[in-house]
């Protein structure tokens, strides 16, 4: 259940009818839009019935929600959301570019990535530190030591780090080093994971399953919201289906799905999609092309040596003629990068 709140509204209302609706024993989540104040109430709805909420002055309307996904819904927030992570913002028609490698490999090796990501105007450095691999036999991350890498290439360049986290009992130490957390596809449904980061009010970017679909992707980012945690970015990054010459099928279609029912920015992860490195510039057009918020792109300084991921890394001299690319894109398309 939604309560709109009239235009004009004091933060003594907000707090009165909030504190009402605790009382109530429902969760409650207040969205601050540029004209209305919305107050989400998540719980038993047949007690907002029998109750006179509605005579409150500040009230302006009772709406139920009627979507799965309450939080994630464009019926709790109609405007879209604007991510602020340091000095970058995700959504509200800016383009993000968050790229690096699969893998931290090594300090002097991701300090030359990260500069070339800075150098090409890029505000994300992309790396994990912790990996799930199929095979228990391939490179799993250096762990701590590679989140130490993370955070000196931070320091140097200024970019805001995105790493995995994989296991709820490595939140604390990924939360300490991050500033994005990514929950990667193998994890989209592992909800105790994702109540976790709800906890930790650190921006997450939430994968979409290798086989899941756009409603239960939703449901997964609700687990985060409902924890308290609004700083949520969803990611298309390809599902399995029967072809073979890619690595997944990236659903473009997705992007003005998504759109449509959720308030929540839309990052593409074309790398992970394709499989391939000649295919991921194209992609990356489109994906901006259907209106993606931001974009996840794996690169190298030598993709042929790379421990994880290779084949769809881009070198770094192709990255920076695909940012060269992005950026008349965006000029065309009114927006900015």
């Amino acid at each position: 259940m939604i309560i709109v709140l009239k235009q004009g509204s004091k933060q003594s209302d907000i707090d009165h009818i909030s504190e009402k609706l605790q009382e109530m024993g429902l969760k409650v989540h207040v969205s601050q839009g540029e004209e209305r104040t919305i107050i989400g109430a998540i719980g038993d709805e047949r007690v907002l019935r029998e109750t006179p909420l509605a005579a409150n002055p500040a009230v302006e309307k009772i709406l139920p929600i009627l979507k799965p996904f309450k939080l994630a819904s464009r019926d709790f927030r109609r405007e879209d959301s604007r991510i602020r992570i340091g000095e970058q913002v995700v959504g509200g028609g800016s383009l993000s570019i968050m790229a690096g490698p699969c893998t931290v490999e090594s300090r002097d090796g991701l300090l030359t990535i990260a500069r070339a990501v800075k150098k090409a105007g890029g505000g994300f450095l992309r790396g994990g530190a912790f990996k799930p691999r199929s095979s228990p036999y391939s490179f799993q991350g250096l762990g701590e030591e590679g989140l130490k890498y993370l955070a000196d290439a931070r320091n140097e360049t200024g970019l805001m780090v995105v790493t995995e986290l994989m296991d709820p009992r490595d939140a604390e130490l990924v939360n300490r080093y991050a500033d994005v957390i990514q929950i990667g596809a193998r994890n989209m449904s592992n909800f105790t994971l994702l109540k976790e980061v709800g906890k930790l009010r650190k921006p997450v970017l939430l994968k979409r399953g290798l086989a899941a679909t756009v409603k239960e992707l939703l449901m997964s980012a609700e687990y985060i919201l409902d924890e308290g945690n609004h700083e949520v970015m969803l990611c298309e990054r390809g599902i399995r289906t029967f072809e073979t010459d890619t690595r997944n099928t990236l659903d473009l279609s997705a992007v003005p799905l998504i759109q449509s029912m959720s308030h929540l920015p839309v990052v593409v992860d074309p790398s992970h999609a394709v499989g391939r490195s000649d295919i991921v510039p194209p992609m990356c057009m489109a994906a901006v092309a259907a209106g993606a918020d931001g974009l996840l792109v794996e690169i190298h300084e030598n993709p042929e040596e790379a421990l994880c991921d290779g084949p769809q890394s881009l070198r770094l001299e192709d990255f920076k003629n695909l940012m060269e690319q992005l950026r008349s894109l965006v000029h065309v398309l009114g927006r900015t990068l």
